[in-house]
This record gives C-alpha cells, sequence and structure tokens, in this order.
C-alpha cells in the first residue's frame, strides 16, 4: 500500500494546517505506515480513497483520527530527569516563599500523560507538609485519543518501566489485569484538556510553570513565534518555561531568559 505524490501533498497540507506541524519531503513511508491500519479499521479500499473522504470532511472523524495516527506521542515517566530534579530543588521550594498558597502549572502536548504524573508523583512525595497550598496541574493533547489514555491512567509493564522510580509503583499504582493504573486520588488532581498549541489557547489561567518539552521542534519558523507570543501572555513575570533539549526561544532571548539551572533547557520570564 503505496500512497501517491498527490495525495501525500494533501496530507501534508492538512496535517499543517490542522496542526501545525510539518511532514517533511521523504516521510512518505511513516505516512503509509501509520495510516495503513486506519485504512482497514475505517474500511476503506486504499489510502487513496482515505484522503478524498478528508478532503471532503476534514473537520470531521476521520480528520481526528488521522492527526492521532500521524502525531508523535514519545514520552516516558520522569523524563530527562533534570526539570524534575530543578522544580523539586529549586523552583517550586522558591514559590512556597510567596504568600499566593496557589501554584499553576501547565503540561503541554502531553502525550498519553506520563510528565503530568511524573509532576503529581514527585508534589505529592517531596511536599506533602505544604497541604494548605494547592498544586493545579493542566495537561493539555491534540489527540483525543491520547487524552483517553491520560484520563485511563492505565500503562503497560513496559511504559511503567520506563523511567518510574520503583517505589511509586505500590504508592501511586493499583494493578488493574495486566496493566497498572494511577490511583484515583491522583489521577483527580491533573485537569486535563484538549488544546491546539497552534489555535487559541482558551480558559488557560496564568501559569507559574510551563512544561512544552520536545513539541516546537516539529513546528514552522512563524507557527513557533505565534507560540512563543502566546506564552509570553500566559506565563507569570518570573515565572518558568521548560523547553526540549537544544529547544531555545530564537527572537524572544530578551523576555525569555536562560537560567542557570542544572537544564539548560529552563527559561525564566523577565519583565519587559
Amino acid at each position: 500500500m503505496s500512497i501517491s505524490t498527490e495525495d501525500f501533498k494533501t496530507i501534508q497540507k492538512f496535517f499543517l494546517e490542522h496542526t501545525g506541524n510539518s511532514l517533511e519531503e521523504g516521510k512518505e513511508y511513516l505516512v503509509e505506515g501509520r495510516l495503513k491500519s486506519l485504512v482497514y479499521d475505517e474500511k476503506f479500499e486504499d489510502l487513496q480513497s482515505l484522503v478524498s473522504s478528508l478532503v471532503r470532511d476534514p473537520k470531521g472523524d476521520l480528520g481526528k483520527k488521522v492527526i492521532d495516527a500521524l502525531t508523535t506521542h514519545e514520552t516516558s515517566f520522569f523524563r530527562d530527569k533534570h526539570p524534575f530534579e530543578t522544580l523539586k530543588t529549586a523552583i517550586i521550594p522558591e514559590l512556597l516563599k510567596s504568600d499566593s498558597k496557589e501554584i499553576q502549572i501547565w503540561s503541554a502536548a502531553c502525550s498519553s500523560g506520563q510528565e503530568p504524573y511524573s509532576l503529581a508523583m514527585l508534589i505529592e512525595e517531596s511536599f506533602m507538609d505544604s497541604r494548605d497550598w494547592e498544586f493545579n496541574i493542566v495537561a493539555t493533547e491534540i489527540s483525543e485519543k491520547m487524552l483517553e489514555k491520560c484520563r485511563s491512567g492505565l500503562f503497560s509493564q513496559f511504559e511503567i518501566s520506563r523511567g518510574l522510580p520503583p517505589h511509586y509503583l505500590p504508592w501511586f499504582f493499583q494493578r488493574v489485569e495486566s496493566k497498572w493504573q494511577i490511583k484515583p486520588e491522583l489521577r483527580e488532581r491533573i485537569d486535563f484538556r484538549y488544546l491546539n498549541l497552534c489555535t487559541h489557547w482558551g480558559g488557560l489561567q496564568q501559569m507559574d510553570v510551563i512544561l512544552m518539552r520536545n513539541v516546537l521542534i516539529y513546528f514552522e519558523d512563524d507557527i513557533k513565534k505565534n507560540i512563543f507570543e502566546k506564552i509570553l501572555k500566559v506565563l507569570k513575570p518570573g515565572g518558568h518555561l521548560f523547553l526540549g533539549s537544544g529547544e531555545t526561544p530564537v527572537g524572544f532571548e530578551d523576555r525569555l531568559q536562560q537560567t542557570d539551572f542544572s537544564t539548560s533547557a529552563c527559561f525564566k520570564l523577565v519583565s519587559g
């Protein structure tokens, strides 16, 4: 099952317009591989039939399923470690010195949920003596399928083995047949929402911390610029932004200044 040049360009255009992500030339094999199962599941005759149906109704259920199939969902518990250590040892202790009694954290493009759940576990373990504080974690994702997984809190043994400290398993998880599920009291601490980073960021409060890691590498430069402009409006002055390794706020270095923490991908919003 191969994809024609014309159909690939149609998928490229659709994916860019609806997610802001670009599919480079040479990625035909990736599109073929990821859409193959969708062709069978939705009972299309071939890829061409799927693309034709997508063109007729790009905002329908099929469009959402194509986005789900083509979006990268690579993640793990406590991924890269440094951001979590920085939050634990420096940023959250500093925030706890304020009088607000509330800390707002946003995990953007949270994939299957390991990042926000890692944040919730870190807070539960390390800041149990701050019960009079509200730690509000918002986690957003463009994939409806991933949001379902996030809210279920169900993870395979393989997913558990990737980065989760062993002592967290009995503390925060319960066995459900062959999988492990985050306990209800921890699941309830996270507000999982649908959000397309390229559209309006409605309903978000001012954030103390934003984690938007390994996301911007998929966007075109003009879309990155638009996203950084929106970050400046959502992040509180003095708040911290975590990007992926090698990602930088190009063009916004005067407002988002690199910190001297152990992770080089942490930036602080300074008054402009």
